[in-house]
Protein backbone atom coordinates (compact mmCIF):
# COMPACT_ATOMS: atom_id res chain seq x y z
CA UNK A 1 0.00 0.00 0.00
CA UNK A 2 1.54 3.12 -0.85
CA UNK A 3 1.85 5.73 1.34
CA UNK A 4 -0.75 9.23 1.68
CA UNK A 5 1.11 11.95 -0.30
CA UNK A 6 1.34 15.45 1.07
CA UNK A 7 -0.90 18.07 -0.24
CA UNK A 8 0.48 20.63 -2.32
CA UNK A 9 0.64 22.34 -5.89
CA UNK A 10 1.00 20.52 -9.19
CA UNK A 11 4.37 20.14 -10.18
CA UNK A 12 5.34 23.29 -12.62
CA UNK A 13 5.64 23.40 -16.26
CA UNK A 14 8.79 24.38 -17.76
CA UNK A 15 8.92 27.92 -19.01
CA UNK A 16 8.21 28.70 -21.87
CA UNK A 17 9.55 32.02 -23.61
CA UNK A 18 5.48 32.69 -23.03
CA UNK A 19 4.68 31.25 -20.14
CA UNK A 20 5.65 33.69 -16.74
CA UNK A 21 8.47 32.69 -14.55
CA UNK A 22 7.77 34.10 -11.38
CA UNK A 23 6.38 31.56 -9.81
CA UNK A 24 8.26 29.61 -7.72
CA UNK A 25 8.65 25.51 -8.77
CA UNK A 26 6.60 23.02 -5.91
CA UNK A 27 7.43 19.51 -5.35
CA UNK A 28 5.11 16.77 -4.38
CA UNK A 29 6.57 14.82 -0.97
CA UNK A 30 4.73 11.92 0.33
CA UNK A 31 3.55 12.85 3.82
CA UNK A 32 5.64 9.33 5.57
CA UNK A 33 9.11 11.02 4.13
CA UNK A 34 7.69 14.43 5.18
CA UNK A 35 7.37 12.97 8.67
CA UNK A 36 9.94 11.35 9.89
CA UNK A 37 12.40 14.29 8.45
CA UNK A 38 10.47 16.66 11.17
CA UNK A 39 10.92 13.74 13.48
CA UNK A 40 14.67 13.92 12.62
CA UNK A 41 14.95 17.48 12.89
CA UNK A 42 12.93 17.10 16.68
CA UNK A 43 15.96 15.00 17.93
CA UNK A 44 18.74 17.73 16.35
CA UNK A 45 16.45 20.33 18.44
CA UNK A 46 16.68 17.81 21.27
CA UNK A 47 20.62 16.60 21.30
CA UNK A 48 21.15 20.42 20.91
CA UNK A 49 19.40 21.26 23.90
CA UNK A 50 21.25 18.42 25.85
CA UNK A 51 24.68 19.69 24.47
CA UNK A 52 23.84 22.92 25.40
CA UNK A 53 22.87 21.40 29.12
CA UNK A 54 25.98 19.59 29.51
CA UNK A 55 28.24 22.50 28.52
CA UNK A 56 26.67 24.65 31.21
CA UNK A 57 27.01 21.97 33.85
CA UNK A 58 30.72 21.77 33.02
CA UNK A 59 32.16 24.72 34.72
CA UNK A 60 35.62 24.33 32.67
CA UNK A 61 33.48 24.92 29.40
CA UNK A 62 35.63 27.51 27.23
CA UNK A 63 34.03 30.80 25.63
CA UNK A 64 34.99 29.31 22.30
CA UNK A 65 32.98 25.95 22.83
CA UNK A 66 30.03 28.37 24.59
CA UNK A 67 30.65 30.86 21.18
CA UNK A 68 30.19 27.67 18.87
CA UNK A 69 26.92 26.89 20.33
CA UNK A 70 25.41 29.80 20.11
CA UNK A 71 26.09 29.30 16.56
CA UNK A 72 24.70 25.56 16.42
CA UNK A 73 21.30 26.63 18.34
CA UNK A 74 21.04 29.56 15.81
CA UNK A 75 21.23 27.34 12.71
CA UNK A 76 18.94 24.64 14.46
CA UNK A 77 16.42 27.23 15.10
CA UNK A 78 16.13 28.12 11.48
CA UNK A 79 16.42 24.63 10.50
CA UNK A 80 13.69 23.39 12.88
CA UNK A 81 11.33 26.67 11.15
CA UNK A 82 11.66 25.76 7.94
CA UNK A 83 10.87 22.40 8.56
CA UNK A 84 7.63 23.06 10.43
CA UNK A 85 6.69 25.44 7.55
CA UNK A 86 6.95 22.27 5.51
CA UNK A 87 3.76 21.24 7.41
CA UNK A 88 1.85 23.83 6.91
CA UNK A 89 -1.33 24.88 4.39
CA UNK A 90 -3.87 27.71 4.13
CA UNK A 91 -6.49 27.86 6.53
CA UNK A 92 -8.55 27.70 3.04
CA UNK A 93 -8.16 23.81 2.76
CA UNK A 94 -10.77 23.36 5.88
CA UNK A 95 -12.81 26.76 5.42
CA UNK A 96 -13.27 26.03 1.80
CA UNK A 97 -16.35 24.27 1.66
CA UNK A 98 -18.06 26.11 4.45
CA UNK A 99 -20.01 29.15 2.68
CA UNK A 100 -21.15 25.84 -0.15
CA UNK A 101 -22.63 23.57 2.63
CA UNK A 102 -24.31 26.72 4.95
CA UNK A 103 -26.43 27.92 1.42
CA UNK A 104 -27.78 24.10 1.73
CA UNK A 105 -28.53 24.00 4.80
CA UNK A 106 -30.32 27.81 4.67
CA UNK A 107 -31.97 26.17 1.44
CA UNK A 108 -33.27 22.91 3.38
CA UNK A 109 -34.61 25.47 6.66
CA UNK A 110 -36.23 28.47 4.32
CA UNK A 111 -33.41 30.77 5.37
CA UNK A 112 -30.75 32.56 3.08
CA UNK A 113 -27.24 33.26 4.26
CA UNK A 114 -23.98 34.71 2.76
CA UNK A 115 -20.86 33.49 4.23
CA UNK A 116 -18.04 35.61 3.95
CA UNK A 117 -14.26 34.45 4.68
CA UNK A 118 -11.26 36.50 5.62
CA UNK A 119 -7.43 35.44 6.79
CA UNK A 120 -8.11 32.40 4.79
CA UNK A 121 -4.65 32.41 3.38
CA UNK A 122 -3.09 32.14 6.73
CA UNK A 123 -1.02 28.95 7.33
CA UNK A 124 -1.24 26.14 9.89
CA UNK A 125 0.22 22.78 10.38
CA UNK A 126 -2.04 20.07 8.53
CA UNK A 127 -2.14 18.09 11.83
CA UNK A 128 -4.43 20.97 13.02
CA UNK A 129 -6.22 22.03 9.69
CA UNK A 130 -7.01 18.08 9.87
CA UNK A 131 -8.73 18.63 13.29
CA UNK A 132 -10.17 21.63 12.61
CA UNK A 133 -12.72 20.70 10.03
CA UNK A 134 -15.33 19.30 12.08
CA UNK A 135 -15.50 21.88 14.88
CA UNK A 136 -15.74 24.77 11.66
CA UNK A 137 -18.47 22.51 10.68
CA UNK A 138 -20.42 22.24 13.20
CA UNK A 139 -20.58 26.13 14.41
CA UNK A 140 -21.29 27.07 10.66
CA UNK A 141 -24.24 24.29 11.01
CA UNK A 142 -25.65 25.54 14.44
CA UNK A 143 -25.43 29.34 12.73
CA UNK A 144 -27.58 28.50 10.43
CA UNK A 145 -30.02 25.84 11.94
CA UNK A 146 -30.24 27.94 15.83
CA UNK A 147 -28.96 31.35 15.04
CA UNK A 148 -30.43 32.66 11.50
CA UNK A 149 -33.85 33.60 11.37
CA UNK A 150 -36.55 32.93 8.60
CA UNK A 151 -35.95 35.76 6.32
CA UNK A 152 -39.64 37.27 7.43
CA UNK A 153 -38.60 36.91 10.69
CA UNK A 154 -35.50 39.11 10.24
CA UNK A 155 -36.93 41.61 7.87
CA UNK A 156 -39.90 42.26 10.98
CA UNK A 157 -36.68 42.98 13.03
CA UNK A 158 -35.00 45.30 10.82
CA UNK A 159 -32.51 43.02 10.04
CA UNK A 160 -32.04 42.18 6.03
CA UNK A 161 -33.71 38.88 5.01
CA UNK A 162 -30.32 37.11 4.20
CA UNK A 163 -28.13 36.64 7.28
CA UNK A 164 -24.54 36.88 7.49
CA UNK A 165 -21.76 34.32 8.98
CA UNK A 166 -18.36 35.31 9.17
CA UNK A 167 -15.30 33.30 9.45
CA UNK A 168 -12.71 35.89 10.51
CA UNK A 169 -9.27 34.62 10.69
CA UNK A 170 -5.81 36.61 12.23
CA UNK A 171 -2.73 35.35 13.08
CA UNK A 172 -1.72 36.32 17.10
CA UNK A 173 2.06 35.56 17.44
CA UNK A 174 2.38 31.70 17.39
CA UNK A 175 -1.52 31.48 17.45
CA UNK A 176 -4.25 31.78 15.07
CA UNK A 177 -7.53 33.12 16.15
CA UNK A 178 -10.55 32.25 14.03
CA UNK A 179 -14.03 33.69 15.17
CA UNK A 180 -17.00 32.36 13.72
CA UNK A 181 -19.87 35.31 13.56
CA UNK A 182 -23.58 35.54 12.39
CA UNK A 183 -25.81 37.88 13.12
CA UNK A 184 -28.79 35.95 13.83
CA UNK A 185 -31.17 35.92 17.34
CA UNK A 186 -28.08 34.95 19.64
CA UNK A 187 -28.33 32.54 22.78
CA UNK A 188 -31.31 32.46 24.50
CA UNK A 189 -29.81 32.96 27.98
CA UNK A 190 -33.00 31.87 29.83
CA UNK A 191 -33.30 28.84 28.22
CA UNK A 192 -29.65 27.71 29.00
CA UNK A 193 -29.71 28.37 32.60
CA UNK A 194 -33.15 26.40 32.66
CA UNK A 195 -31.54 23.53 30.73
CA UNK A 196 -28.50 23.70 33.07
CA UNK A 197 -30.94 23.37 35.82
CA UNK A 198 -32.62 20.63 34.67
CA UNK A 199 -29.92 18.67 33.66
CA UNK A 200 -28.08 18.97 37.36
CA UNK A 201 -25.00 21.38 35.57
CA UNK A 202 -26.39 24.61 38.16
CA UNK A 203 -27.49 24.65 41.51
CA UNK A 204 -30.94 26.60 40.93
CA UNK A 205 -29.93 29.27 43.79
CA UNK A 206 -26.54 29.85 41.82
CA UNK A 207 -28.46 30.46 38.61
CA UNK A 208 -29.63 34.04 39.17
CA UNK A 209 -26.04 35.37 40.12
CA UNK A 210 -24.28 34.26 36.95
CA UNK A 211 -23.29 36.61 34.54
CA UNK A 212 -24.50 36.21 31.28
CA UNK A 213 -20.91 35.67 29.56
CA UNK A 214 -20.73 32.54 32.23
CA UNK A 215 -24.38 31.58 31.47
CA UNK A 216 -23.51 31.63 27.80
CA UNK A 217 -20.44 29.49 28.48
CA UNK A 218 -22.81 26.78 29.94
CA UNK A 219 -23.12 24.99 26.49
CA UNK A 220 -19.74 23.72 26.45
CA UNK A 221 -20.85 21.15 29.03
CA UNK A 222 -21.59 17.88 28.33
CA UNK A 223 -24.90 16.78 27.68
CA UNK A 224 -26.65 20.47 27.54
CA UNK A 225 -28.38 20.93 24.68
CA UNK A 226 -31.06 24.39 24.24
CA UNK A 227 -32.25 22.45 20.73
CA UNK A 228 -36.64 21.88 21.59
CA UNK A 229 -35.99 18.64 19.28
CA UNK A 230 -33.19 17.33 17.56
CA UNK A 231 -33.40 17.94 13.82
CA UNK A 232 -32.04 16.56 10.79
CA UNK A 233 -29.34 19.82 10.67
CA UNK A 234 -28.33 19.71 13.96
CA UNK A 235 -28.33 16.98 17.01
CA UNK A 236 -25.89 15.02 15.72
CA UNK A 237 -23.62 13.80 18.67
CA UNK A 238 -21.46 16.39 17.93
CA UNK A 239 -22.43 19.39 20.38
CA UNK A 240 -20.30 22.49 21.25
CA UNK A 241 -18.65 20.23 24.37
CA UNK A 242 -17.05 18.09 21.74
CA UNK A 243 -15.71 21.32 20.05
CA UNK A 244 -14.01 22.77 22.95
CA UNK A 245 -13.10 19.39 23.72
CA UNK A 246 -11.46 19.07 20.34
CA UNK A 247 -9.77 22.83 20.30
CA UNK A 248 -8.08 22.06 23.39
CA UNK A 249 -6.49 18.89 22.78
CA UNK A 250 -4.79 20.98 20.09
CA UNK A 251 -3.20 23.37 22.86
CA UNK A 252 -6.04 25.99 21.80
CA UNK A 253 -9.04 27.56 23.60
CA UNK A 254 -13.01 28.44 23.22
CA UNK A 255 -14.56 31.80 24.10
CA UNK A 256 -17.83 32.30 23.21
CA UNK A 257 -20.25 35.82 23.47
CA UNK A 258 -23.65 36.71 22.99
CA UNK A 259 -26.07 39.23 22.65
CA UNK A 260 -29.56 38.67 21.98
CA UNK A 261 -31.22 39.63 18.75
CA UNK A 262 -28.05 40.35 17.53
CA UNK A 263 -25.95 37.18 17.28
CA UNK A 264 -23.34 35.03 17.99
CA UNK A 265 -19.24 34.88 17.85
CA UNK A 266 -17.12 31.97 18.71
CA UNK A 267 -13.58 32.22 18.93
CA UNK A 268 -11.37 29.82 18.24
CA UNK A 269 -7.72 30.33 19.72
CA UNK A 270 -5.06 27.40 17.97
CA UNK A 271 -1.45 27.25 17.99
CA UNK A 272 0.26 27.35 14.21
CA UNK A 273 2.25 23.90 15.10
CA UNK A 274 1.66 21.73 17.03
CA UNK A 275 5.30 20.61 17.07
CA UNK A 276 6.54 23.35 19.18
CA UNK A 277 4.52 24.57 22.94
CA UNK A 278 5.58 26.20 25.89
CA UNK A 279 4.59 24.30 29.06
CA UNK A 280 4.91 24.09 32.58
CA UNK A 281 7.64 21.49 33.88
CA UNK A 282 5.51 20.13 37.38
CA UNK A 283 6.97 17.85 40.07
CA UNK A 284 4.58 15.00 41.09
CA UNK A 285 5.57 12.18 42.75
CA UNK A 286 9.51 12.17 41.96
CA UNK A 287 8.89 12.53 37.85
CA UNK A 288 8.10 15.69 35.74
CA UNK A 289 5.50 16.04 33.44
CA UNK A 290 4.41 19.13 31.02
CA UNK A 291 1.06 21.07 31.12
CA UNK A 292 0.34 23.74 28.36
CA UNK A 293 0.63 27.40 29.27
CA UNK A 294 -2.65 27.62 27.64
CA UNK A 295 -4.25 26.08 30.76
CA UNK A 296 -3.04 27.48 33.70
CA UNK A 297 -4.57 30.58 34.89
CA UNK A 298 -1.97 31.14 37.78
CA UNK A 299 0.12 28.96 40.05
CA UNK A 300 -0.69 29.84 44.31
CA UNK A 301 0.73 28.21 47.42
CA UNK A 302 -1.69 26.35 49.54
CA UNK A 303 -1.16 24.02 52.57
CA UNK A 304 -2.27 20.81 52.40
CA UNK A 305 -4.14 20.93 56.01
CA UNK A 306 -6.60 23.36 54.08
CA UNK A 307 -7.44 20.62 51.84
CA UNK A 308 -10.78 18.81 52.74
CA UNK A 309 -12.40 15.72 51.69
CA UNK A 310 -16.40 15.87 50.80
CA UNK A 311 -17.64 12.70 49.01
CA UNK A 312 -15.24 11.42 46.73
CA UNK A 313 -13.82 14.98 45.86
CA UNK A 314 -11.60 17.33 47.78
CA UNK A 315 -12.10 20.97 48.15
CA UNK A 316 -9.78 23.77 49.55
CA UNK A 317 -11.02 27.69 49.89
CA UNK A 318 -8.93 29.59 47.22
CA UNK A 319 -9.22 33.59 47.32
CA UNK A 320 -12.11 33.26 49.27
CA UNK A 321 -14.32 30.56 47.21
CA UNK A 322 -14.14 26.94 47.35
CA UNK A 323 -12.36 25.12 44.43
CA UNK A 324 -12.32 21.60 43.27
CA UNK A 325 -8.78 20.15 44.36
CA UNK A 326 -7.44 17.32 41.93
CA UNK A 327 -4.37 15.50 43.64
CA UNK A 328 -1.95 15.48 40.56
CA UNK A 329 -0.21 12.62 41.60
CA UNK A 330 -3.27 10.11 42.60
CA UNK A 331 -5.35 11.08 39.30
CA UNK A 332 -2.15 9.70 37.45
CA UNK A 333 -1.97 6.41 39.27
CA UNK A 334 1.30 7.10 41.57
CA UNK A 335 -1.17 7.25 44.73
CA UNK A 336 -1.85 10.29 46.70
CA UNK A 337 0.45 13.08 47.84
CA UNK A 338 2.00 12.36 51.51
CA UNK A 339 3.64 15.34 52.50
CA UNK A 340 2.30 17.96 54.44
CA UNK A 341 2.75 21.64 54.51
CA UNK A 342 2.95 24.25 51.87
CA UNK A 343 2.62 22.98 48.02
CA UNK A 344 2.29 24.26 44.69
CA UNK A 345 -1.47 24.75 43.56
CA UNK A 346 -1.62 25.00 39.80
CA UNK A 347 -5.05 27.00 39.12
CA UNK A 348 -6.47 25.50 35.54
CA UNK A 349 -9.20 24.99 33.47
CA UNK A 350 -10.71 21.53 32.86
CA UNK A 351 -13.66 20.78 31.39
CA UNK A 352 -14.89 24.39 31.60
CA UNK A 353 -14.09 24.35 35.52
CA UNK A 354 -11.49 26.06 37.36
CA UNK A 355 -9.67 23.36 39.38
CA UNK A 356 -6.55 23.20 41.51
CA UNK A 357 -4.06 21.02 40.74
CA UNK A 358 -2.10 19.99 43.57
CA UNK A 359 1.60 18.95 43.06
CA UNK A 360 5.47 18.85 44.30
CA UNK A 361 7.28 21.39 42.93
CA UNK A 362 7.57 23.79 39.83
CA UNK A 363 10.56 23.32 37.45
CA UNK A 364 9.48 27.21 35.57
CA UNK A 365 8.32 27.51 31.79
CA UNK A 366 10.31 25.96 28.43
CA UNK A 367 9.20 25.82 25.06
CA UNK A 368 9.68 22.23 23.87
CA UNK A 369 9.35 20.06 20.82
CA UNK A 370 6.66 17.59 21.26
CA UNK A 371 6.87 13.96 19.51
CA UNK A 372 3.82 11.81 19.60
CA UNK A 373 3.39 8.88 21.91
CA UNK A 374 5.10 5.48 21.35
CA UNK A 375 2.48 2.89 19.98
CA UNK A 376 2.13 1.19 23.11
CA UNK A 377 1.36 4.39 24.90
CA UNK A 378 -0.96 5.95 21.95
CA UNK A 379 -4.60 5.03 23.79
CA UNK A 380 -3.21 6.22 27.68
CA UNK A 381 -5.37 8.54 29.47
CA UNK A 382 -4.45 11.92 30.05
CA UNK A 383 -1.04 11.75 28.00
CA UNK A 384 -1.11 14.04 24.92
CA UNK A 385 2.79 13.49 23.86
CA UNK A 386 6.03 13.96 24.87
CA UNK A 387 9.69 15.20 25.14
CA UNK A 388 13.04 14.74 26.35
CA UNK A 389 14.93 17.58 28.97
CA UNK A 390 18.12 18.49 28.06
CA UNK A 391 19.66 16.18 30.96
CA UNK A 392 17.70 13.57 28.88
CA UNK A 393 14.72 13.54 31.28
CA UNK A 394 11.55 12.01 28.94
CA UNK A 395 8.68 14.21 29.91
CA UNK A 396 5.38 13.35 28.85
CA UNK A 397 2.55 16.09 28.32
CA UNK A 398 -0.48 15.92 29.74
CA UNK A 399 -4.29 16.10 28.64
CA UNK A 400 -6.26 17.35 31.45
CA UNK A 401 -9.67 16.43 29.94
CA UNK A 402 -9.81 13.17 30.60
CA UNK A 403 -8.58 13.79 33.96
CA UNK A 404 -11.27 15.70 35.43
Amino acid sequence: MQAPIAEASPPAAAPTPSAPTGAAPTLRVRAETLDRFLSSVGEVVLSSSQLRGMAQRERSASHELSAGLDRMDRVVGDLQRRALSLRTAPLLRAVEPLPRMAREIARELGKQVEVELRGAELELDRSILDRLGDPLVHLVRNGVDHGLETPELRTSAGKPATGRILIDARRERDHVRIAVVDDGRGIDLASVKRRAVEAGLLHPDLADDLPPEEIASLVFRPGLSTAREVSKISGRGVGMDAVKATIEALGGSVELASQPGLGTTTILLVPVTAAVQRMLLLGVAGEIVGLPISKVERVVEIDAAQVEDAGPERFAIVQDAPMLVIDLAERLGFGPRKQSGLAPLVLADVREERVGLLVDRLYGQQEIYVKPLPRLLAKARGLAGLTVLADGVPVFLLDLNPLG
